[in-house]
């Protein structure tokens, strides 16, 4: 599906325009979300957990459902409808704070974290599988960067701007900003070349999900550090009295795009399992740092360490994964391999909250330090079997 006379960045622009909207609705909340509900409707840390995993929960239980929709309807068809229920997400979040009940108001909250993660469920796995689509199979590790680059950039530039429209306009101001973010990402997914869905016999889920399994577990791992800064770097900032709390965040993002934008093109040159052990190894020392931070710039820095790892894990991983298996069936092994990284949002981070309740938010950064350490040993036995 390679349209050779247009140069690929142009092709996979309008794809990552609409990927950075979409998580641009999905940044702009993520350091406002842990304070509003801890101090604004007084629940615990465990809660907390719950509310930033909910999204992930929602993703994790409907990517087999993007993936067929992808592979058998086309990515516009997938990624129009994400958007629309991301849309409806960040209403929702507005209408909570109109609840008179705290208990409701978390309803509510829960429920949009729910939509967001079914659209965000749809609309990355049919823009990653656009994009191989029209790059060729050759060329994954590329796609999966610059999509990534459109993810996390996208995190990077919502988390202070998300803090700073909550401080000016409050919690419905920055609803609704989050809202507008995936309406217009709609008009972005009509300017990018469609793609008709492979034809073939396709595996049962069952089967892709043995495939993808291995490398899924990797980025797993690596991923529990994002979770613990996506959920406790601004409490851990304010227990210290930090200032900047939504800075890690930043940190990890802008790094994130750093090291894609540099080094990219690696994972598909190098191949995928020995730049993902690479990965892992960075992303570990960076949770350690976090881990014994006495300062506010030192959890920066390791924050961006992790995201500097972290950054090149998912297309390492992913390029091992997706070579396992055939075109007709890319689509739902996308679905599959990115609901590993949900798996540990929706489960690695309320656990997390679990162990934060009882040892403090350093604890968080122990953990994730630890599942590094397992992410580098698949990565290294993945090299072994190549």
């Amino acid at each position: 599906m390679t349209n050779r006379t247009v140069p690929l960045w142009r092709e996979l622009a309008p794809i990552c325009v609409m990927v950075f909207l979409e998580f641009l609705a999905m940044g702009l909340p993520l350091p406002v979300l842990p304070v509003h509900v801890h101090g604004a409707l007084g629940f615990g840390t465990i809660v907390v957990g719950i509310v930033i995993g909910a999204q992930s929960w929602a993703t994790l239980v409907t990517r087999h459902t993007a993936g067929t929709r992808t592979d058998e309807r086309g990515p516009l068809s997938a990624a129009v409808l994400g958007l629309i229920m991301s849309v409806a997400a960040s209403g929702l979040y507005a209408l909570s704070s109109g609840m008179a009940s705290p208990s409701a108001s978390l309803a509510l909250l829960l429920l949009g974290r729910g939509l967001l993660g079914i659209g965000e469920s749809l609309v990355i796995t049919a823009a990653l599988a656009w994009g191989v689509t029209l790059a060729g199979r050759e060329r994954s590790g590329v796609v999966m960067a610059w999509v990534g680059i459109a993810m996390y950039g996208a995190l990077a530039l919502g988390a202070p701007l998300g803090a700073a429209l909550d401080a000016h306009y409050g919690f419905v101001g920055m609803a609704l900003v989050a809202g507008l973010a995936p309406a217009v990402g709609i008009a972005a997914a009509f300017m990018a070349r469609p793609v008709l869905p492979v034809a073939g016999t396709r595996l049962p889920f069952y089967r892709v999900v043995a495939m993808i399994g291995l490398p899924g577990a990797g980025l797993a791992l690596c991923a529990l550090g994002f979770g613990a800064i996506a959920a406790f770097g601004t409490l851990l900032f304010r227990a210290h009295g930090w200032p900047h709390t939504a800075l890690a965040m930043s940190a990890f993002g802008a790094a994130y795009v750093l090291a894609r934008l540099l080094f990219g093109g690696l994972p598909d040159r190098f191949g995928g399992a020995r730049i993902a052990a690479a990965s892992a190894l960075v992303a570990t020392i960076g949770q350690i740092g976090m881990w014994l931070a006495s300062s506010g710039p030192m959890a920066v820095g390791a924050a961006a360490l992790t995201g500097l790892g972290f950054s090149l894990a998912f297309p390492s991983f992913g390029v091992e994964a997706i070579r396992r298996v055939p075109p007709q069936n890319r689509g739902v092994a996308l679905g599959a391999y990115t609901a590993c990284f949900d798996l540990t949002m929706g489960v690695g981070v309320p656990l997390l909250g679990v162990a934060v309740g009882s040892y403090g938010y350093t604890a968080a950064y122990a953990l994730g330090a630890v599942a590094g350490v397992g992410s580098l040993a698949i990565a290294l036995g993945l090299m072994r079997r190549a």
